[in-house]
């Protein structure tokens, strides 16, 4: 500490020390007085001494020298309060012991109350006195939503901060509140009547403040809607741990699209988890794409002997590689650029590293982008997937995950249907492994979209928000799946866990995410921008492009003759295996690679068509099927 800081203190402690003694004197005097009004000092005057000294030696292990006064809370308060007691228990014995007379039979019990007044009275007034009041005249009004300790916290941290707004009413998560006051504010309503609640206030806020970060999913976007017909904008207040100090303004932020996804937590099983990552060498493929690099994080937490990272971007992997090495810096982990496509360096690095367990993230997936590249995305994601496969059982892993998707459904892409044949190309290699009892097993994990992952329309939107509009959507009709990386990370871990250890998962089954209702995109843009502050079609616009090559209506999770099979695990559903022998497998995948690597289109898209029949190539019959 510095001696500035030193002296300061020293300053303070003793400030405290005369304050308390001289409050304690007073307090003994006052006492006499009121107990006995007509003889008020009959006692000794180096009593009210005894009451400083008294005070000084009770407040030591109270702490009460050492209170900041502008910042007295109620616990400081029942401390100043109990030595108080204390102190005034501590007389009245000294006085019964000496022989001195009390003043009156209630002498106790006053000098008590005069003292606990006297010590917490000037300490409150002083700290009234200091707290910032609120400017009538700021510019904005505001009402406050969340529980009792969440919205103390924020009004306390509000108290003292600079601020554009003053915070006019609360709003209670439950109906039990409404009608008391916090911090001298009504609890005008509850959330889920919330559009009445504001109907009612004379003076309409120009803000809402959601203070509970747990409020999200449907109550969250019922009070959006609420405040959108009363053009009140929705902020969020920043986390209790990032609250301003004094004299800064606390930094509100927008509510982001991915609150109100109306989905519940799932417990994953931890300890299962950890029994399956922790002390193993664990890989992951395409670690610097939305899933690979969460797969990362979650990874991390779990303790693995070794981690090691491949992606063919150097700055993706650059950027996880130094977030990681934040999250978990005594954490073992190999950084490495490679292609899934060269079979021979990922042989090569299969065999240094030896993963015990391998999550296989790494694919073009980008629709429009495989429909102009066909041969590139049948070599990343399909000849990509097989080269992984092979190489991790060769170098004895125990458990490879592929990563696939919902667009690998009756696909009417080439991205869509070369995820199919890696499913394929995994089933069958797990039900090989299961038959011989000693082979690497695969666990194929379906789902549909994350919200914000790179290439994904929340990005994209948020872009063109930013640009001032317009927004583009492919079609008014269409929908898709979402869930929040974190979510789907989390469930991947969980199948990974359930199929390499329940033996009653059928052989080859997929996993599938259970991804709850699908959501329009052209309602999804409409809540973007209402998030924004902005009212759709009116400050921005919504522009509709037409289906691009490749691109369904309708993206489904299961296959016709997939019948969906629950699992007794939250989130997780099984699709009925449609297996291939093995054998086959690879000779069409044979066949493929020689195609694509000679470069021919036309070879490469009937072998395609053969393997996965229920492909339906970009056009009107894709567009019309997906909307029967």
């Amino acid at each position: 500490m510095h001696q500035y800081d030193s002296t300061r203190l020293a300053a303070s402690t003793a400030l405290n020390i005369a304050l308390d003694g001289a409050l304690a004197a007073v307090a003994v005097v006052l006492g006499f007085w009121l107990s006995n009004p007509a003889h008020p000092w009959p006692a000794p005057s180096g009593l009210p001494l005894g009451g400083a000294i008294a005070i000084w030696l009770i407040g030591l292990p109270f702490g009460l020298s050492r209170l900041h006064w502008r910042f007295i809370s109620l616990k400081d308060l029942a401390a100043i309060a109990a030595a108080g007691a204390v102190t005034a228990l501590l007389l009245v014995l000294l006085m019964a012991g000496t022989g001195l007379p009390l003043p009156s039979p209630a002498f106790p019990v006053i000098l008590v109350l005069v003292l606990v007044v006297m010590l917490t009275a000037p300490k409150l007034t002083y700290r009234l006195l200091r707290q910032k009041t609120e400017t009538p005249d700021a510019s904005q009004t505001a009402i406050l939503v969340g529980n009792g300790d969440e919205a103390e916290l924020f009004l306390s941290a509000h108290a003292k901060a600079a601020s554009a707004y003053r915070i006019t009413g609360l709003m209670a998560l439950s109906g039990k509140h409404i009608g008391r006051r916090i911090h001298g504010l009504d609890i005008i309503g509850a959330i889920d009547n919330a559009g009445l609640a504001l109907a009612k206030l004379v003076q309409k806020p120009d803000l809402i403040i959601v203070a509970t970060p747990s409020l999200t999913g449907q109550v969250l976007a019922d009070l959006l809607f609420a405040a959108e017909h009363l053009d009140i904008r929705v902020l969020r207040a920043p986390s209790l741990t990032r609250l301003a100090p004094a004299n800064q303004q606390i930094e509100l932020q927008p509510i982001v699209i991915e609150d109100l996804l109306n989905r519940q937590q799932v417990r994953l099983d931890r300890a299962g988890l950890e029994r399956l990552i922790t002390h193993k060498r664990v890989m992951v493929t395409g670690a610097g794409g939305s899933i690979g690099s969460e797969l990362a994080r979650q990874l991390a937490g779990y303790a693995p002997a070794e981690l090691t990272l491949l992606d063919s971007s150097e700055f993706a992997v650059w950027q996880i590689d130094v977030e990681i090495t934040e999250l978990a810096p005594a954490l073992s982990k190999r950084i490495i650029v490679a292609d899934v496509r060269d079979s021979y360096r990922i042989q090569t690095i299969m065999q240094e590293c030896r993963p015990e367990i391998v999550f296989h993230a790494a694919a073009l997936k980008h629709v429009p982008i495989v429909e102009a590249n066909r041969l590139e995305g049948l070599r990343t994601n399909a000849l990509g997937t097989q080269t992984v496969a092979d190489a991790a059982a060769s170098a004895g892993a125990r458990l490879m995950v592929l990563i696939s998707t919902d667009k690998a459904v009756n696909p009417s892409s080439v991205m869509g249907a070369s995820k199919r044949l890696a499913e394929m190309y995994c089933q069958a290699q797990d039900v090989e492994a299961r038959h011989r009892r000693s082979a690497m097993r695969c666990v194929t994990v379906r789902f549909g979209n994350v919200l914000g992952s790179t290439g994904s329309v929340v990005p994209l939107f948020r872009r063109q928000l930013a640009h001032g509009g317009p927004l583009t959507v492919t079609h008014p009709d269409m929908q898709r799946y979402f869930m929040t990386v974190r979510e789907a990370v989390g469930l991947i871990l969980e199948a990974s866990k359930v199929g390499i250890s329940e033996e009653a998962i059928p052989d080859g089954g997929i996993f599938v995410l259970d991804m709850g209702e699908p959501v329009k995109i052209v309602d999804l843009a409409r809540q973007m921008i209402r998030l924004a502050g902005l009212h759709p079609d009116k400050d921005i616009k919504i522009c509709f492009t037409g289906l691009r090559p490749g691109e369904k209506l309708f993206e489904e999770l299961f296959h016709g003759n997939e019948r969906p099979v629950p699992t007794t695990h939250d989130g997780l559903l099984m699709a009925t295996p449609r297996l291939v022998d093995m054998q086959a497998v690879r000779a069409a995948f044979a066949e493929l690679r020689h195609a694509a690597i000679s470069g021919d289109d036309t070879a490469a898209l009937q072998i395609l068509n053969r393997l996965v029949p229920e492909f339906y190539p970009p056009g009107t019959l894709a567009v019309s099927r997906a909307a029967e």
